[in-house]
């Protein structure tokens, strides 16, 4: 198998909403693979609106301004005809619902819990989206470090997904 083309590399980050974790998996990947990756995010039922508390942790936590944030739906790059070179899930209900893509990019699935669920105050949910975004940043720390252009397109796809499967919590 030869290697991935060459950077930047397409990326896009799928949940069922698009206004939390898969927001914050774009822009955080948008900041932490600068100019080797382009990334993108939607959902398969988007919610209309970013979370706001999403924004916030990207502004607090690591001073990303993501006011042009917006949840969309995955059918803008499938009507595009968009090629992705990566899709990741970052819900259990995108990983289920989620379309062929054209180009068989690598696909794997990065599981977090969906922190617009939490309860509590504003604060403690605050809390719950800043440990959602940590375990995300991790994961695109670890993507990143891998040598995408030196690895076949098989032992790549193995590494991807493996980095879903870490009990980094």
């Amino acid at each position: 198998m030869t290697p991935l083309k060459t950077s930047p590399y397409k990326i896009l980050f799928l949940c069922t909403g698009n206004t939390a974790r898969s927001v914050l998996a774009e822009f955080l990947m948008k900041r932490i693979g600068q100019g080797k990756f382009e990334a993108y995010s939607a959902g398969s039922f988007p919610k209309g609106t970013v979370n706001p508390l999403t924004l916030r942790v990207l502004k607090e936590l690591y001073k990303i301004d993501a006011s042009d944030a917006r949840s969309k739906s995955w059918e803008e790059f499938t009507e595009q005809g968009m090629e992705f070179d990566f899709v990741i899930t970052v819900c259990d209900n995108a990983k289920e619902s989620c379309p062929v893509w054209p180009g068989q990019p690598i696909v794997a699935h990065w599981g977090s819990p969906d922190p617009a669920e939490a309860t509590g105050s504003e604060e403690e949910k605050f809390t719950i989206f800043k440990k959602v975004a940590l375990q995300i940043q991790r994961r695109i720390d670890l993507f990143t470090s891998l040598p995408l252009e030196k690895l076949d397109h098989l032992r790549l796809a193995e590494m991807v997904k493996g980095i879903g499967q870490r009990d980094d919590e």
